[in-house]
């Protein structure tokens, strides 16, 4: 049976959540396999799967169509959709009919959205409405032209105060959980004791309590950046190129198919 929202609640200062942000059927499963707590449906896709320089290109309907095919990846892994950007943004009412398309076409567990004080009483409505949502604060990637770059966030006290004022005020809007990406380790580690909810990391240190990464990140076959927090723990994309090259030899040199793939 497929991991539940309080499940993955009660696991704070108990156990570690490990998180990987898939996108398709295939990695879904395979993540499902590993013994992942929770799959992320990222609108990351859209660089990652789409080659776009940004997250901002991504589409409802596109984050619909991808997470129906981690859905049908995963038994076990609690599934999280990200609400992809200007679905939530201008309207809580429109807000929380997206959150229910995501949840009725998709069938996953929650759904995630980017940001603090502001989105309160859209949190709270789209909860309300019986959608269980995880916060996302510190580098928030939706607003990558406030921010101008992709650097660390809370690394001066006006700032740092307030994430730590933002993970308040989502905690009590409703949120079940809280991503903190591209934070100080220091900051991440405050934030973690001061909420009740668990905190999942992305460059936020160690003393947070869970962490994701991008399946095509840890695993080597998106290398057209390597931020600081992605560890790799295999290189498969050289290793699918040397697989390719070797098909497209024995291709040419007649040496594939052989009688081995062919039929009588």
């Amino acid at each position: 049976m497929a991991k539940s929202v309080p499940e993955f609640v009660s696991m704070k200062g108990k156990d570690k959540i490990s998180m990987i942000t898939a996108y398709d059927y295939t990695s879904a499963r395979i993540a499902d396999e590993a013994g992942v707590d929770a799959i992320l449906v990222g609108d990351s896709l859209g660089m990652v799967m789409q080659g776009n320089s940004s997250t901002l290109p991504v589409t409802l309907d596109e984050i619909i169509y991808h997470a129906k095919m981690v859905r049908n990846g995963v038994k076990n892994a609690l599934v999280v959709v990200d609400m992809p950007f200007m679905s939530y943004q201008a309207d809580y009412v429109e807000a929380v009919k997206n959150a229910g398309r995501i949840m009725k076409e998709t069938g996953c567990d929650a759904v995630k959205l980017e940001g603090g004080v502001e989105f309160t009483i859209t949190i709270n409505n789209i909860v309300t409405a019986g959608i269980p949502v995880m916060g996302h604060l510190g580098l928030t990637p939706q607003s990558i032209n406030i921010f101008g770059s992709y650097k660390a966030r809370g690394r001066d006290e006006k700032e740092a105060k307030k994430i730590i004022e933002n993970a308040k005020y989502i905690q009590e809007a409703g949120v079940f959980s809280i991503v903190l990406e591209s934070v100080t380790k220091s900051l991440a580690k405050k934030v973690t004791e001061t909420v009740e909810v668990p905190t999942i990391g992305i460059g936020a240190g160690v003393d947070v309590d869970g962490q994701v990464l991008v399946y095509h990140d840890m695993l080597g076959l998106f290398d057209d950046f390597k931020p600081k927090f992605v560890k790799r723990y295999a290189h498969l994309k050289k290793e699918a190129v040397e697989a390719v090259k070797t098909y497209t030899q024995e291709v040419k040199e007649k040496k594939f198919p052989t009688d081995e793939h062919s039929y009588e």
